[in-house]
This record gives structure tokens, C-alpha cells and sequence, in this order.
């Protein structure tokens, strides 16, 4: 059964079960949060740490350029961590790791401009390296957790935490920037990065481990296309048909042999990738990552000191003004899930339903250009805010993620995607940094960035296609 024919039987019964799934995702969303406000902090520092170490805008550059070096060399690594450990245990690892390295770049002092930037490059490579498993894991845990017609609505929820960071923490950055010192800003984020850690330990469960997930939820996802078997544990020894006849009469017949075989799990091969990029849809989903998750890394790492250093505000000011679009962004990413799962939900195709608010959302980002012509920064604030809620109903990468990865190695699959897009979490910083270096202005970094909107809604409309799941070819393996 396909998973639009599952779609019509399963769009009313999510009323009539359990809501164990929405925990989770809860749980995604918040860890999403603390993830981006972690990357946010070099930004929220940036104006006084450059002026007390004597950093050029090319070097700081080079500096928030180095979380994406191992941020993009770790995902498919992190992946296979995923695939092998399972979510839980690896993403609380990962937590707790970036939180540290946060936590850590505080205590930088008393050092000259070439030492300081050679520490801060390798402190922020180490949070990449920590960070790297953490979207391939929210990619996962939705495809465990989550029927197709609620997907979309799922990963709206926990990619739209990228701006919500920003609108909680921007100000609480700032007023600790200001009042404190940037110092204060990692010990901060990187104190409650380790304690959420423990929280998640002890909240997260893949669906058949969840002790309080009931059977008609369980069933209700796992009909829908959730992929409730990936973090079973393996068998130490083979199945027998013994073990599966039993298997059938506890669970009443409803665990079928093949989901049974899905729990003793496929070893990862890694000739699945060379199919991968091979796949014109997937080529056309990556360039389309790379391009959508520029405006994030722009929105990230360079706002901030754009609103102090060109626009003319403090440190707290611009923390208060930077949550305005944020918030414009977190209401457009919940909203585009809304739009593409209401759309699937009314007999859409899937690739219409992801499409859509793709392309009008990023039609509506490129506006973020017209803020090179006007003067009044609360303009530049509306008109970025409308640029980001656009940017927000268009991220819907990975819910095109969880709707097209292969079974046998979506931790891997998500990985690839999210090496891809984060090229650009490497290139963006250092582009802009040397265009401001060499121009004295981020008049051409806000065209740069738009040009990335335009080609990321021609990857939609002339590379992908028609957006359905992988289906791998073990021969090529």
C-alpha cells in the first residue's frame, strides 16, 4: 500500500489515539532550539570579541565558518552512528559534547589576534564535530514517530525552532552580552545545553520502547508509513520461523514478517550513497538545501553585527530586534508544515504538497534585497522579517528528507542531505566576510544571499521532480 492511498484511511483516526508522538517532537523542537542558540552565541559576541582580540571581518569570517568544516566532514559519520546506536543515546551524547565546547569558549582570554583565532577555529570546529548527528537525528525520529500526513506538520515544527532561538534568546544573549560581558554568553548556553542533555536521556524512547505509548497509537503511525523499527534492538543470533509464528500470535497477527525482518536491521553499505547521488531528485533536494540554509547561516551569524555595525544599534537593541523576523520565521516554517500537510491531507500528490510552499516561500525570501534601499532600520526590520517568514514556510527540506530516505539507511540518508546543505554554513560566513572586508558594507552580502533564494526555487522546479522514496538496488550496493 502506497503511502497517498494510507493517507485518506489514517487523516481522521489521529484524533481517536494518543498524542505519546507529540511528546517527542516537543522534545525535538526544544533541543532544536538550544542547538541554534548554541551556533547563534558567536554572533551574539562577535562585536566586542573582535574589537578585544583585533579581529579583521575576514578573520571572524573564518571563525563562524569553522563549526561547518566538521559540522559537513561529520554528518554521514553521524549518521552511522545514528543507524547503529540509535537516537537516543547518540543525540545525548552529541548534546551534552556541544554543550561542553559552548561552555568552553568562554574561558578564551589574555591571547594575541593569530592565537585567538586559531582557538576559536578549533573550538568551533569541536562543536560541529558534537553537533553533526543532530538533524539526521530529528530526520529520524520523525520518520520513526510519525505517519506521512503529519510528517510535514512534525518537521515544520522542530526546523522552525531555528528562528524561535533567536526570538527567545537573541534578547537574553544580548542583555547578558551588555550587562556581563561576551564571555558570559557561552557559559550561559553552554551550562544549559548540559542539563537539557539529562532531560532528554530520560524522555526519549524509540515508539515500541515507549512506556507509555499506547497499541492504537502505535498502530495508527506504523500504518501511516512511520518507520516504528529502526532503533529496536538486533537480535544476537538469526530469526527463526519459530520465533516469528510466536512473534505473530503476541502481537495478534498485526507484526508481519517483513517488519519483523526490519527489526533485525540492514548493515549500512555505503554503495547505497553512490545511488543516492546519482538520483536526480536527490541532486536537485540537496542544491536546494545548500541554497535555503544560506539565509539561515546568514540570519545566524551575520545579522546581528550587521544591525550593530552598519545599522547602528547596541548589542541589546539588536538581540530585541533580531527576534522580530525571528519570530516572522518561526510562524512561517510551523505554517508552511500546516499548508503541505493540509494539502496531502485533500488528495494532493506529495510532490505538490512539498513543492508549493517550497517555492512560494523562497519567491517571498528573495525580497530580503530591498532593505539595500531603505534608510530607517525598523523598514529593514520589516522587510527581513517578511524575507525570514517566507524562508520559514519554505523549509521543508526535511520533510522531503523523511518522505523520499531509503529504509535501510536514513540516518545516512539524512546525513548526505544535511552535508549538502550545510556547505553552506562553510561558504556563507567567509563569502560574507570578505565581501564586507573588502567593500566596507553588507550591501552585496544581502544580494549574495538572495541570489541563493532564487536558485534554490529553480532546484525545486528543474531538478527534483517527482519527490517519492528511494527505493535502493542491492546489486549497486
Amino acid at each position: 500500500m502506497t503511502i497517498t492511498s494510507d493517507v485518506a484511511s489514517v487523516a481522521t483516526a489521529g484524533t481517536k489515539v494518543g498524542r505519546v508522538r507529540w511528546t517527542i517532537v516537543v522534545m525535538i523542537f526544544l533541543v532544536t532550539i538550544i542547538n541554534y542558540a548554541d551556533r547563534a552565541t558567536m554572533s551574539v559576541a562577535k562585536p566586542e570579541m573582535s574589537k578585544e582580540f583585533s579581529l579583521n571581518a575576514a578573520q571572524m569570517g573564518w571563525i563562524l565558518s569553522a563549526f561547518g568544516w566538521s559540522y559537513v566532514i561529520c554528518q554521514i559519520p553521524g549518521g552511522w552512528l545514528l543507524d547503529r546506536f540509535g537516537s537516543k543515546i547518540v543525540y545525548f551524547g552529541s548534546i551534552f559534547i556541544w554543550s561542553l565546547f559552548t561552555f568552553m569558549q568562554g574561558g578564551l582570554a589574555g591571547v594575541t589576534a593569530g592565537t585567538a583565532l586559531a582557538i576559536l577555529f578549533v573550538m568551533r570546529l569541536l562543536v560541529g564535530v558534537a553537533e553533526s548527528p543532530s538533524f539526521p537525528g530529528n530526520a529520524r525520529l520523525v520518520a520513526a514517530w510519525f505517519p506521512a500526513n503529519e510528517r510535514g506538520t512534525a518537521s515544520a515544527i522542530f526546523n522552525s525552532a531555528q528562528y524561535f532561538a533567536t526570538a527567545l534568546f537573541g534578547p537574553v544573549m544580548g542583555a547578558i552580552a551588555l550587562h556581563y560581558g561576551w564571555r558570559a554568553v557561552f557559559f550561559f548556553m553552554g551550562g544549559l545545553g548540559i542539563v537539557f542533555s539529562f532531560v532528554w536521556l530520560k524522555m526519549i524512547y524509540s515508539p515500541r520502547q515507549h512506556p507509555r505509548l499506547t497499541q492504537p497509537e502505535l498502530d495508527y503511525i506504523e500504518k501511516g508509513g512511520a518507520l516504528v523499527n529502526m532503533d529496536q534492538p538486533k537480535p544476537a543470533h538469526p530469526i527463526t520461523r519459530a520465533e516469528l509464528e510466536l512473534d505473530s500470535v503476541e502481537r495478534g497477527g498485526l507484526k508481519t514478517m517483513s517488519a519483523r525482518a526490519e527489526d533485525k536491521g540492514t548493515p549500512v553499505q555505503w554503495g547505497y550513497i553512490g545511488q543516492l547521488l546519482k538520483n536526480r531528485m536527490m541532486v536537485g533536494v540537496y542544491l536546494g538545501q545548500f541554497c535555503i540554509n544560506c539565509l539561515t547561516v546568514f540570519f545566524a551569524t551575520w545579522f546581528i553585527p550587521y544591525l550593530v555595525e552598519q545599522r547602528g544599534l547596541n548589542i541589546l537593541n539588536a538581540g530585541f530586534v533580531a527576534s522580530v523576523p525571528a519570530i516572522c520565521g518561526f510562524m512561517g516554517g510551523v505554517l508552511g508544515g500546516i499548508i503541505s500537510d493540509a494539502m496531502l491531507r485533500r488528495g494532493y500528490s506529495i510532490t505538490a504538497a512539498r513543492k508549493t510552499p517550497i517555492v512560494g516561500g523562497m519567491l517571498l525570501a528573495t525580497t530580503l534585497i530591498i532593505c539595500n534601499y531603505v534608510d530607517s532600520y525598523w523598514l529593514v526590520v520589516l522587510v527581513i522579517a517578511m524575507s525570514f517568514f517566507g524562508k520559514g514556510i519554505g523549509a521543508l527540506g526535511w520533510t522531503v528528507v523523511s518522505d523520499t530516505s531509503p529504509k535501510e539507511i536514513a540516518g545516512v540518508s539524512g546525513g548526505l542531505f544535511n552535508t549538502f546543505g550545510n556547505l553552506s554554513t562553510i561558504t556563507t560566513p567567509i563569502v560574507i566576510g570578505y565581501i564586507i572586508q573588502w567593500t566596507g558594507s553588507y550591501n552585496w552580502a544581502l544580494v549574495f544571499v538572495g541570489a541563493n533564494a532564487v536558485i534554490a526555487v529553480l532546484s525545486y522546479l528543474l531538478l527534483v521532480g517527482e519527490i517519492k522514496r528511494v527505493e535502493l538496488r542491492k546489486a549497486e550496493a
